[in-house]
């Protein structure tokens, strides 16, 4: 290796490391350098409107959703419905055999008939019996007998007649009519399947009573359920239809939470127009409620609500006085840029949004200019360079 070489390499070495160490203390040290206006960056303070949200997801559901059952026991021999039809209360939707059922109605109305032979036979006897007692060729004993035997026979024949009837409307069970209009959003079985109506009544269909009318059970967080008020309207978006909003309205609040992983949730029903047919049930719905509508408010950045100076900044008037108001509104601090450091000004705050924070109390006003940032050196050039001009 020549000398001349090993002097450039060494040149070049020294000059990289030389530019690293100049741009390290620029990036430490040129804030300082600057004008305090040019180290931040600062919006300003406006009033206007505001609109408070919560949000939550939830799912869309038929107002009124009935399980149509079975109160008995049968193989599926026909099915008068399907998925999204259309059906009027009183329908047929389904007939199970009724080969057992009409089985079981004969027999018992055979067993009514024997009973009231049997019936007529005790009525004979008796009236037979009170004959001869007149003539006194039985006894009393044998009249209380008859009379016995009579209120038996009326008996079983009361007993028979009550298994025709419960057997008749087992019968008519066998025929499944649906109890309401609406559409029909599932069908649980299909031909030839047994159903078995035991402990539990077996689901056979799901009908919707109207789908023009849905709502929205979604679930909200606790720290966000104090807002929210039964007539509050509500926006929210489905995945169907990424570019569209639609709107709602809050019906109820229900008091029964849910707790998961010791997060705690509320319901919350809202009301949902579907006159068009586009909103299908079980769609998630992403649900803002609006909790809040301010016309024309002081309002400040939420930005420079999360703004927190560098421990080595210089602050004035460190310990700045508490804002007015309620003792128990939510407090936040917000810095303007003073003579020769940043200075705090304590404020009380109210509704908010994605953007900005309604100010109830505290030393600011509209067109104050609050630090979000620190400013960058391409800032500072930029703001250099707008005053030049």
């Amino acid at each position: 290796m020549s000398v001349m070489h090993f002097f450039r390499r060494k040149l070049v070495i020294g000059s990289i490391a030389a530019i690293l160490l100049a741009a390290g203390a620029y990036s430490m040290f040129w804030p300082k350098a600057l004008p305090l206006s040019q180290r931040y960056t600062t919006t300003a303070v406006q009033d206007g409107g505001l609109v408070e949200t919560v949000s939550a997801n939830g799912t869309l559901n038929p107002v009124t959703l009935v399980n149509v059952g079975t109160q008995v026991s049968g193989v599926v021999q026909k099915i008068h419905a399907d998925f999204n039809d259309k059906v009027k209360e009183g329908q047929v939707l389904l007939e199970l055999d009724q080969s057992l059922t009409k089985a079981a109605l004969a027999q018992s109305e055979a067993n009514a008939a024997s009973a009231r032979a049997s019936l007529d036979l005790a009525r004979a006897n008796m009236k037979r019996s009170r004959a001869l007692f007149k003539k006194e060729y039985v006894t009393a004993q044998d009249v209380d007998t008859a009379t016995q035997a009579l209120k038996a026979a009326q008996a079983q024949l009361a007993l028979a007649m009550a298994q025709v009837k419960r057997d008749r409307i087992n019968l008519g069970y066998t025929v499944i009519r649906s109890p309401v209009s609406g559409v029909v959003v599932s069908r649980e079985v299909d031909v030839g399947q047994t159903v078995a109506a035991s402990f539990q009544t077996p689901t056979l269909f799901k009908i919707a009573q109207s789908l023009t009318s849905m709502q929205i059970d979604s679930s909200f967080a606790e720290a966000d359920i104090g807002g929210i008020r039964a007539g509050q309207q509500a926006t929210f978006t489905v995945d169907a239809f990424p570019g569209r909003e639609f709107t709602g309205t809050v019906r109820q609040l229900r008091l029964n939470p849910t707790t998961q992983q010791n997060v705690v949730t509320y319901n919350v029903v809202i009301d949902v127009n579907n006159d068009d047919g586009v909103l299908l049930p079980g769609m998630t719905a992403y649900v803002s409620v609006i909790t809040a509508r301010l016309k024309k408010v002081l309002k400040v950045p939420n930005a420079a609500l999360r703004f927190r100076p560098a421990a080595d900044t210089v602050i004035e008037n460190e310990h700045v006085p508490e804002p007015g108001g309620k003792s128990e509104g939510i407090r936040g601090t917000v810095y303007l840029t003073g003579d020769k450091g940043l200075r705090p000004v304590r404020l009380e705050l109210g509704a908010s949004d994605n953007t900005d924070t309604e100010v109830l109390a505290g030393a600011l006003k509209s067109g104050d200019r609050v630090v979000i940032d620190v400013a960058t050196p391409a800032d500072a050039k930029r703001r250099a360079r707008v005053r030049i001009r």
